[in-house]
């Protein structure tokens, strides 16, 4: 089963506690701190897998943790790293965050593997925080909380050239004559639910590869039938290729076929456009003047816009080679890297910016600070302790919320309140 689009959860690992202990040795009764620290907390990882085309290992399971990192030990003991999770992944797939649409990474080009969730740092034990005025740490500091993110895959085939057409218009047919694909060909409508890609060699030129776009009719931009499923696939492709019905076996006129799809791509995204474009028309094989009619009635129609007709037909071969030699003197002419989105979101940078802080005053006068980190270090502070105290204080004014206070008009005297904690605050 093919499947381009998947929704999951990714979270990393919690970064391990940092030990609080002391060495207790024969012949050293009074020992220093040797708390260790903990251990970092695993990563989110994507990694590009040329085995793998589809995302549908990611239809039935929709959570992947990282390992947490433990806590440290005594005896100045690291705490055990925890184990990385590396998600693997078909290459052209884009990771957005679900919240915003934003593009995370983009697993294309040189970007074969990438940490998308870094895992929380341990905490460092409290032999970090012996001072020559606190020889006897009773604190040490946490570990870093972990990432948790709703996150969309969404594969986007890389192709240099995108076939686009009608159901039955002959599509299937063309690429399984000028590549090494093998997709299933049916005279149904739909029957091509799945993006084929194949692989086009050319003597004495050079080869590209061909993907066909299936699940274009009338309303496809707005999410008709399987527009919005596979539309996607030509953002990256160089080259579009319209095939339509020269014969009209089914009625249609190729003419508005073009039209329509043209007016599909750009209510989908106006760039679509902008590609260059190459009418295939086919099925000249069962045209009762050889083509000759649409061939002249297409050129009239689209010549103006710059857009090249050929006449073809994938049943016998007939002008197919002529077109695939145009197509690669075309790609010679166009950019050779493929589209590669640029990163709009970090996820570390957003979560875990500064663990910012609020002040507020309540109705009874008093300065309410309330934050992330000052939860955390009021959690592992001992403000019972003199010491404890004093680097309690030390924290409020590296963080700036002392300064902060000061700019909100506290006065000597007021009381500050920290998570059910009340001060009564006088400057040093």
């Amino acid at each position: 089963m093919f499947a381009d689009r998947a929704r999951i959860w990714i979270v990393s690992g919690r970064g391990g506690d940092g030990h609080v202990s002391f060495r207790r040795e024969k012949f050293v009764p009074n020992g220093g701190p040797d708390g260790g620290d903990g251990g970092k907390g695993g990563d989110v990882i994507f990694e590009v897998d040329d085995g793998i085309n589809t995302l549908y290992s990611y239809r039935h399971r929709h959570k992947f943790a990282a390992g947490n990192g433990e806590e440290g030990g005594k005896k100045r003991c690291h705490g055990k790293n925890g184990q990385d999770i590396v998600l693997k992944v078909p290459e052209g797939t884009i990771i957005r965050s679900a919240e915003t649409g934003q593009v995370i990474a983009d697993m294309s080009g040189d970007n074969r593997r990438m940490v998308v969730l870094r895992g929380g740092n341990g905490g460092l034990g409290n032999m970090h925080f012996a001072t020559s005025t606190m020889q006897a740490p009773k604190f040490a500091k946490p570990g870093q909380e972990s990432i948790e993110i709703e996150v969309i895959l969404e594969l986007k085939l890389i192709a240099d050239v995108g076939l686009v057409g009608f159901p039955n218009v002959g599509k299937s047919t063309f690429l399984s004559r000028v590549t090494n694909a093998q997709p299933k060909i049916a005279n149904y409508h739909f029957t091509t639910l799945n993006p084929n890609l194949g692989v086009v060699d050319l003597d004495d030129a050079a080869g590209f590869v061909v993907a066909d776009i299936p699940g274009l009719i009338e309303g496809a931009s707005q999410g008709l039938g399987l527009g919005h499923q596979f539309l996607r696939h030509i953002e990256r492709t160089k080259l579009i290729v319209h095939i339509v019905d020269a014969a009209s076996v089914e009625g249609r006129d190729p003419i508005a076929d073009i039209k329509a799809i043209n007016h599909e791509l750009e209510s989908y995204h106006p760039s679509l456009l902008k590609k260059p474009q190459v009418i295939a028309a086919n099925k000249l094989d069962i045209c009762p003047d050889g083509g000759e009619e649409i061939l002249g009635r297409l050129r009239d129609a689209f010549s103006a816009d710059g857009i090249e007709v050929y006449g073809i037909s994938a049943a016998t071969g007939r002008g197919v080679k002529d077109l695939l030699y145009r197509i690669s003197e075309l790609l010679d002419s166009l950019p050779k890297e493929p589209l590669i989105y640029d990163v709009e979101f970090d996820p570390n940078d957003l979560i875990r910016a500064d663990d910012p802080y609020t002040i507020e005053i309540n109705t009874d006068g008093e300065y309410v600070v309330e934050g992330p980190k000052i939860d955390k270090m009021l959690g592992y502070t001992n403000l019972e302790s003199e010491r404890g105290f004093v680097f309690f204080q030390q924290f409020l004014k590296k963080e700036g919320i002392l300064k902060e206070l000061e700019t909100r008009g506290i006065k000597d005297g007021d009381t500050v309140r920290m998570y059910g904690l009340t001060f009564d605050y006088y400057k040093e």
